[in-house]
């Protein structure tokens, strides 16, 4: 969702030969193959197919199967994309070969640091080059840290230039659970992936419980991520009459989610879409490095306390919702802004 919009801007810029290479980190085919389908990317250049693996083995594997082909290739510029293990390993090789970096999604901050994707971010921000950052509080971030101002671009959200170009499509989706079962008119759609909410027991427990209870007043349906599935049937915990699905493709997501009553979350990407669509998002996690979901967004942070997200859940059914706006720039024009700055920089 985030190279789409970049990838298809530079393609009128005559003096940019791209490289599109994936490094098979997300490699699920409804999580990666479906997702290049519906977004219009052509196949990859280069596939690393690295595969799962904790932290250290997936960054080295990448690290190790990235470096030759930049040695190879010898770019004028590397994009690397948003805070997973793909975006610092890359960070790194092209930092130790003298290879330019931009980093699309820069600047976002949690301020903590048990979760891998902000060791990511920080490490990746102090190697880049080029930072284009989606929101002003990442600006501020980035100064704070000693990055000086030439480096630093406000483009807006890249994630929301494929919503936007692709939003009519989703509406036009089937309202369905799986091809068959229509989804009743209002109903709670359910996404969970983080580790700390799913690999511990007591906590995956919880959350389930907590759902069942919403699913009293709400229809939930849960496109369970292959984590989380996994772990649900390893704990031998009990989903009950939760709608729980298989991963869907971009396109499905989206008409569900533009459609849904409510977003119970722990990604950072869906806090956006959801704040640009105006739909009402609890977010089951203690920060967010996406603060601007919850200033100006429909974004409420209800960490994993069941009685806040019951409370919030009340607002949401009586109609007294969190009410926000869009944030300056989500206008779905942020990847031809960063392709105006990288056809001028090369």
């Amino acid at each position: 969702m985030k190279v789409a919009p970049v990838l298809t801007a530079l393609k009128s810029r005559s003096n940019v030969a791209q490289t599109l290479i994936h490094t098979g980190q997300h490699y699920d085919v409804n999580m990666s193959d479906v997702f290049f389908q519906q977004l219009g990317l052509p196949p990859s250049d280069l596939n690393l197919a690295v595969g799962s693996g904790t932290h250290a083995v997936q960054t080295a594997e990448i690290m190790m199967r990235f470096e030759p082909i930049v040695l190879e290739r010898k770019p004028d510029l590397v994009l690397v994309y948003g805070d997973v293990n793909s975006t610092v390993a890359t960070s790194l090789v092209c930092a130790k070969l003298g290879v330019r970096v931009g980093h699309v999604e820069a600047g976002l901050r949690s301020f903590d640091r048990t979760m891998p994707e902000e060791l990511n971010r920080l490490v990746t921000d102090q190697l880049a080059d080029l930072l284009f950052t989606p929101s002003a509080d990442g600006d501020e971030n980035l100064r704070r840290e000693g990055i000086p101002d030439e480096k630093i671009f406000l483009v807006g959200n890249v994630m929301i230039d494929s919503l936007v170009r692709l939003l009519p499509l989703a509406r036009k989706s089937p309202s369905q659970t799986n091809g068959k079962e229509s989804l009743p008119e209002r109903y709670a759609l359910v996404t969970l992936h983080r580790p700390s909410n799913v690999d511990d027991l007591a906590m995956l427990k919880g959350i389930l419980e907590s759902l069942l209870d919403v699913n009293r007043d709400l229809a939930v349906v849960f496109p369970a991520h292959p984590r989380t599935r996994k772990r649900i049937a390893a704990f031998g915990l009990n989903a009950g009459q939760l709608r729980l699905l298989d991963p869907l493709p971009y396109i499905e997501f989206l008409g569900l989610q533009s459609r849904a009553t409510v977003v119970i979350t722990d990604s950072g990407g869906i806090q956006e879409e959801t704040t640009y669509l105006g739909v009402p998002c609890l977010t089951m996690r203690e920060n967010t490095e996406r603060p601007i979901t919850v200033s100006l967004g429909t974004n409420v942070l209800v960490g994993r306390d069941p009685d806040k997200l019951r409370m919030e859940l009340s607002r949401v059914l009586s109609g007294n919702a969190k009410k926000g706006t869009v944030p300056p720039l989500w206008d779905g024009h942020a990847g031809e802004r960063i392709a105006e700055i990288v056809s001028g920089s090369i």
